[in-house]
C-alpha cells in the first residue's frame, strides 16, 4: 500500500507522513527530501539556478519511481499533483489524501516555517494571502481528485488511518 499525501505548501504533509507511518507501521518518504538527495541540491537553490519547469519534470520522474516502493506514506510537494498528470498517476498507484487547509491557516504556518519555500521567497507578507488564494483556486482542480480529503487544521491521524484502511478493504 502506497499513500500519497497532497496539499498546498505548509499544509503539514511531511509531519502527517511521519505520524501516519507510525500509526500504520509503514515507512515514510518525503518527495522533496528524495529530490534533494538525488540531485544533491536544495530545492530553493535548484529554483534559483534552473527553473520551475525543469524542477516539475524531474519531480514527476522521481514520483513515478515511487512505484518501486511496495509500501509507504509519501509526502509530495505542494505542486506535485498539478503537473504531468501526476494526480491521475498517484490515484492509479496508491491512495491519495488531500490535506486541505484554509488560505489564512496556510499563511500563518508559512510565516513561522523554518523551511524555505522558493515559490514565495520573494513575496512580502501582505502578498501571501492573495497569492495563496489564487494558487489554491488553480490547484484545487487537482487536489480535489484525491481519494480522501481531510481538514489540515485539525488532522486526526488515527481517524485518517481508519479511512485509509476502510478504503483498502473495498
Amino acid at each position: 500500500m502506497r499513500v500519497y499525501l497532497i496539499g498546498y505548501m505548509g499544509s503539514g504533509k511531511s509531519t502527517a507522513a511521519k505520524r501516519l507511518s507510525a500509526v500504520l507501521d509503514l515507512p515514510s518518504y518525503d518527495l522533496d527530501v528524495l529530490f534533494e538527495e538525488r540531485y544533491k541540491i536544495e530545492i530553493g537553490a535548484f529554483f534559483h539556478r534552473y527553473d520551475e519547469t525543469l524542477f516539475r519534470k524531474l519531480e514527476s520522474g522521481l514520483l513515478k519511481e515511487t512505484a518501486n516502493i511496495p509500501q509507504g506514506i509519501i509526502a509530495t510537494g505542494g505542486g506535485t499533483p498539478c503537473f504531468y498528470d501526476n494526480i491521475h498517476w498517484m490515484n492509479e498507484n496508491g491512495i491519495t489524501v488531500y490535506i486541505r487547509m484554509a488560505p489564512v491557516s496556510i499563511v500563518e504556518r508559512l510565516k513561522t516555517s523554518k523551511k524555505k519555500r522558493p515559490l514565495i521567497a520573494n513575496k512580502a507578507e501582505h502578498e501571501l494571502l492573495p497569492y495563496i488564494q489564487e494558487s489554491l483556486r488553480q490547484r484545487n482542480i487537482f487536489y480535489s481528485q484525491a481519494h480522501i480529503i481531510v481538514k489540515g487544521e485539525s488532522l486526526d491521524v488515527k481517524a485518517l488511518s481508519d479511512k485509509i484502511l476502510s478504503l483498502l478493504r473495498k
